[in-house]
């Protein structure tokens, strides 16, 4: 058919890249778009089923794996892979592929630093795709503008960001490394470039959720925006909630048939995403916090920070004396050793609060979920997304972690147990503050679910996109 749209996709390897990209091009192949999924050999493993449930339902979605050239060696493709990872041996193979195919678009994740020249080169309209929301990007960019961090004396000293819609006090402890060095917040280098020539952002969020600062963006920053999201909703049914990402390291019917033993509103959810690496000390004063507040918990325990030779400790040598039985014994707790089937758990009824490191697609996971949280910040623009849930939302509240650390250097000295406790009970307990922040998420989880359904902004933009491919078409 002339006027059927074919779209690329061209994710990043790390989960909290991938994740949401797979999901926009099943959110796009809903709306009829002949959707095409480019990765590396050793990448289709994690979401093929998904993908085959939907082609089973009609859907025009194919995984299309690049033919790597001779003697090279695929990048490193689990969940936990990280920004800085080598994707470069598929500059060829992509090029061939755009030539040969010419789809009407392709939606490239930034962190192929290389991808824009190749690109552009063969002449596919590119459209980024960089894993942020609206209110970070708008934030750091006046940020780069005014530099209010350049203006205090210490790391600790509070500043505000101006121009923004609301007040947000941040510090310099809290910001990345790159907008602290010497004329670091200026805008730099291939991803930067590469947006500005592209044919615009395609934004996992909803106008609902941030309108002033999608406005913002819109306005000031993107040559065009898409806002699309939360995408994750485009997964409805067990299966794919219960696969979305990897393999769980529990079987989701006892992880659920434990829930369901729960009061609603009971449970708090704890996990800190597929990059974080916790200290065994952080994870030792979360453990007594946790136990501390009398909530019941699941929690989801991720990678170790361990300064030693193999880089990474057990699970096991971190743990009070006595925890996992304690546990056992008072049905409190259980705890996950690995990957958790998140989707499934943020949505039982019993679960009243999360405790996040506020990544992107966590967040909105956690609002689509309609529950209040608890933030824990560590990397990337996550202290960002903390001060939009707790300060603009309303629908959290701050851990007090101060100290923003590269996913590959040893974190600071840990968050204490009875700040832990403290921010646990303020979520859990039920009085009036806490029945505020959960109406208040509530809402916004009915108000996402809105977004991506007929009619809704977010089904519109995806609308909007697909029609601007159309008129690209004919001319």
């Amino acid at each position: 058919m002339a006027d059927e749209v074919e779209m690329f996709f061209f994710p990043f390897m790390g989960g909290g890249h991938q994740i949401p990209m797979i999901d926009i091009a099943r959110l796009f192949a809903s709306h009829g778009v002949k959707s095409t999924i480019v990765v590396a050999p050793n990448n289709a493993l994690s979401f093929q089923r998904s993908i085959a449930r939907d082609q089973d339902s009609g859907r025009p979605i194919s995984i299309h794996p690049l033919d790597l050239p001779p003697g090279s060696k695929p990048p490193n493709s689990d969940m936990s892979a990280t920004p800085f990872t080598d994707t470069s041996m598929l500059q060829e193979p992509l090029r061939l592929l755009l030539i040969a195919r010419q789809p009407d678009c392709i939606v490239v994740d930034m962190f192929h630093r290389w991808s824009a020249d190749v690109i552009d080169a063969v002449g596919v309209p590119r459209i980024v795709f960089n894993g942020n929301g609206c209110f970070s990007r708008y934030a750091q960019q006046l940020m780069r503008i005014y530099e209010p961090h350049e203006k205090v004396q210490s790391e600790y000293e509070p500043f505000e960001i101006p121009g923004l819609p609301d007040r947000i006090v941040m510090t310099r402890s809290q910001l990345p490394h790159f907008h602290k060095s010497q004329g670091g917040g200026k805008p730099r280098g291939r991803m930067w470039n590469s947006e500005d020539r592209s044919l615009g952002v395609v934004m996992n969020s909803f106008i609902d959720l941030e309108p002033a600062y999608v406005e913002g963006f819109k306005k000031e920053m993107a040559k065009k925006a898409w806002v699309v999201g939360p995408v994750s909703l485009c997964n409805r049914n067990v299966e794919d909630k219960a696969e979305r990402g990897q393999q769980a390291a529990i079987d989701e019917q006892s992880c659920l048939s434990w829930l369901n033993a729960k009061e609603t509103n009971s449970v708090l959810y704890v996990s800190f995403g597929s990059l974080a690496r916790l200290t065994p000390k952080q994870l030792l004063e979360i453990a007594y916090g946790l136990e501390a507040s009398g909530c019941s918990f699941i929690w989801a325990v991720g990678k170790i920070f361990k300064p030693s030779e193999n880089g990474e400790g057990s699970r096991e040598d971190w743990l009070p004396s006595g925890f996992e039985e304690r546990l056992k014994e008072s049905g409190k707790g259980l705890i996950i050793k690995g990957w958790a089937p998140q989707l499934l758990i943020l949505e039982h009824p019993s679960v009243g609060g999360y405790m996040t490191h506020c990544g992107w697609n966590s967040t909105l996971e956690g609002v689509s979920a309609g529950v209040p949280m608890v933030t824990f910040p560590h990397s990337a623009e996550q202290f960002f997304n903390e001060k939009l849930i707790t300060d603009v939302l309303r629908i959290g509240v701050q851990v007090g972690s101060m100290e923003w650390t590269s996913w590959n250097a040893e974190p600071g000295p840990p968050v204490g147990r009875e700040k832990v406790e403290a921010a646990v009970r303020k979520v859990m307990d039920g009085g009036e503050e806490a029945a505020e922040m959960r109406r208040k998420a509530k809402d916004l989880g009915e108000k996402a679910k809105r977004a991506v359904e007929q009619g809704g902004s977010s089904y519109e933009d995806a609308e909007a996109l697909i029609q601007e491919l159309k008129s690209r078409k004919k001319v």
